[in-house]
């Protein structure tokens, strides 16, 4: 069934436009309720990130659970993994994140997750998006959802990080900058990598309302890149507004992305032992990436852009770790989503037990140049039966050789066609890109 509100991670919009006004989440707060009520679940805890919107929209969600019946515990500020994980270890029946992760103060959104910690079931968000058509009747006054906040939270998920590595990893010697982007990490990021041992300065966990993602994040390194080199620091850690992404900065102020973390996790794990199966990644990710793996016998899948599909593939393999070249990585042998603090743990230990530089590490695998142009079209369209397109994209594979891959992916928001051409040689790479680019206009646009 098509869903009217629900995308691929929850619902999210400009704050103030419908759906992400009061009005509409409080109604989405009530018809979740009815439909945990129904399956005899009566808790639900509800976390956000630092927007100054998140205020409005936990008294809406709480409102609507309170009408429904639902009890509700209210986390505060806090990144989306542990509301994910706080929603297993507390038994509730469901956890709702009030977080745009990335996106600028100006959006927000509402997404869920199960008993499990894991994504909503589709046959659970369809039904909520049914019950939203209904009109909205409030329970008996002595049936009423309370509400209480969770005092301890934060100390719970720092606890819950540092166990993910176990009790052997110091991080004494290191000196760390870890950039909160003014979000959800800004006061439990710092904690978990002190409380390790090691020494850390810090940018952006100062968070206004109004400055989440803003110049600072996993979105936006330069601040990062800078403070490391200054600081003569050992690497940088930044997360992104919700916590569920993680890049780094090595000592020399060179990015590490999603692409190189999962390499060096995924390398390190099969050293000792450890990596149950392959390695999941997405179309978008790095063909050297790819290379590197098979250069280790480890097996390696790509999904579809998105956690989601990421954490779909990983559960149908029976594998244990996969994400994003932007930073989402899963790490299922000790988290059910993408988890910045956990993520980047698992790089700490390698680091820390191979006493290796991130930069060292990182230089395992080379990347490949990737070039991508976005060619806005006037309306969504299928490229995939475009004769002279699919010509077009022929050549180039033919001319590539093995040695390359070519992406063609519609946007999922715009009227946007992205071409991706990737390969050895970066000129090559960029001449074959905006040959195909020209070619998908004239088509298309």
């Amino acid at each position: 069934m098509t869903r009217k509100y629900f995308g691929t991670d929850g619902i999210r919009g400009r704050v103030g436009e419908f759906p992400i006004t009061p009005e509409f989440v409080l109604k989405l707060g009530w018809a979740a309720g009815r439909v945990f009520a129904g399956q005899g679940a009566n808790r639900v805890i509800i976390g956000k990130d630092t927007r100054i919107s998140g205020y409005m929209f936990e008294s809406a969600l709480e409102a609507g659970l309170s009408a429904a019946g639902v009890d509700v515990w209210l986390l505060g500020p806090m990144p989306t993994p542990a509301i994910a994980y706080l929603t297993r270890t507390f038994n509730a029946c469901a956890g709702i994140v009030i977080s745009a992760s990335h996106n600028p103060y100006h959006d927000n959104g509402i997404k869920f997750f199960s008993s499990r910690g894991d994504k909503l079931p589709d046959g659970v968000e369809l039904a909520i998006e049914r019950m939203l058509d209904e009109p909205l009747e409030v329970v008996e006054p002595d049936c009423l959802g309370k509400a209480r906040r969770i005092e301890d939270a934060a100390g719970r998920y720092i606890e819950y990080c540092k166990a993910t590595v176990g009790t052997g990893l110091d991080l004494s010697g290191l000196k760390i900058i870890v950039d909160g982007a003014h979000g959800a990490t800004y006061h439990v990021g710092p904690a978990v990598f002190r409380e390790l041992g090691a020494t850390v300065d810090v940018i952006g966990v100062q968070p206004d309302g109004l400055n989440i993602n803003k110049d600072v994040g996993s979105t936006h390194l330069d601040a990062l890149r800078a403070e490391v080199v200054a600081r003569e620091a050992n690497l940088g850690i930044a997360f992104d507004g919700d916590g569920d992404r993680l890049m780094m900065v090595d000592h020399k102020g060179e990015v590490v992305d999603g692409d190189e973390l999962i390499y060096i996790t995924a390398a390190f794990r099969r050293a000792r032992g450890e990596l149950a199966g392959g390695v999941v990644g997405t179309v978008m990710s790095n063909l050297g990436m790819e290379k590197a793996l098979a250069d280790l016998s480890i097996p390696f899948e790509r999904a579809a852009v998105g956690d989601r599909y990421v954490n779909e593939l990983l559960l149908k393999k029976g594998w244990q770790l996969g994400g994003e070249s932007s930073g989402h990585i899963i790490c299922r042998y000790v988290s059910t989503t993408g988890d910045g603090i956990v993520s980047a743990l698992q790089v700490l230990r390698a680091v820390v037990e191979t006493g290796r530089s991130l930069h060292a590490l990182k230089s395992d695998m080379a990347k490949y140049p990737q070039v991508m142009i976005n060619v806005r079209l006037p309306e969504k369209m299928d490229v995939s039966g475009n004769p002279a397109v699919t010509k077009a994209v022929c050549a180039v594979e033919a001319r590539l050789a093995g040695r390359g891959r070519v992406l063609l992916r519609p946007s999922g928001t715009e009227p946007l066609i992205r071409v991706m051409v990737e390969g050895e040689d970066y000129q090559e790479v960029a001449d074959s890109c905006r040959e195909l680019a020209d070619v998908v206009k004239a088509q298309l646009g």
